[in-house]
């Protein structure tokens, strides 16, 4: 039998163990229905109508969460039950939700091998006109926690400097680095300086607990792993 508005039991007069705020003590907040947490934010109905009731007309009336998400201070003081207090209510812990998300960190990129590093930078660095070197920082999982540009200009081992390159690795504390740089040329094919700069940045990260994971040279017909190819390493 369908219960009418005047015949919905009053929240008081439900089990304990179907009361809202109960059951999300008892079972968690997932346990619950939308209606039931909306429910918990307006605390009481009206007479002849549960706040679960009204919740349920409530999300009916807006087309569900994403609807009531959008509605706005006046739409919702307008519904029956509603009122100003419950209003401000329901769009205050909307706005915390979608607060609560943007505050969340993005999901970080893990590391497995060159070809996740040329997904990462190519479409930055494959067209370059002048050469740059740029140091992935990764956790001990090899997730990316940052990619540092260190320098710009002629790549060898003559002109740049290890401390720079390895400067934001050991202020905070990375394990280890990915060294990544590009050939304007086209070609990814490593020189002899690249191999040269491969192995004084390996030998300088042994020194300084930070280990060289790989160098990779980044050009328009593909890349090159100095790992894969033995230089340097």
């Amino acid at each position: 039998m369908t219960q009418t508005a005047e015949h919905r039991p009053l929240i008081r007069d439900m089990p304990a163990d179907e009361r809202p705020r109960e059951r999300l003590r008892m079972r968690g907040p997932e346990s619950l229905t939308n209606a039931e947490l909306i429910a918990i934010l307006l605390r009481t109905g009206t007479n002849g109508e549960n706040v679960v009731a009204v919740a349920q007309r409530i999300l009916a009336k807006f087309e569900g969460l994403r609807g009531l998400g959008a509605a706005g201070f006046g739409e919702l003081c307008a519904q029956r039950a509603m009122g100003e207090a419950k209003a401000a209510q329901l769009i205050a812990a909307v706005e915390l939700g979608k607060r609560t998300v943007h505050a969340r960190p993005p999901e970080r990129r893990i590391i497995r091998s060159p070809e996740d590093v040329y997904a990462l930078l190519f479409a930055e660095m494959a067209l370059l006109d002048r050469e740059q070197l740029r140091v992935i920082l990764l956790s001990t999982r090899n997730e990316v926690l940052s990619v540092r540009e260190v320098y710009r200009g002629n790549v060898s081992s003559a002109l740049v400097r290890v401390a720079e390159v390895f400067s934001d690795a050991v202020r905070e504390g990375c394990p280890s680095i990915i060294v990544v740089h590009n050939h304007p040329s086209g070609d990814p094919t490593p020189s002899a300086e690249d191999a040269a700069l491969t192995k004084q940045l390996v030998d300088a990260g042994k020194l300084l607990g930070v280990e060289v994971l790989d160098h990779i040279i980044i050009a328009r017909d593909g890349h090159k792993s100095l790992r894969d190819l033995k230089l340097g390493f």
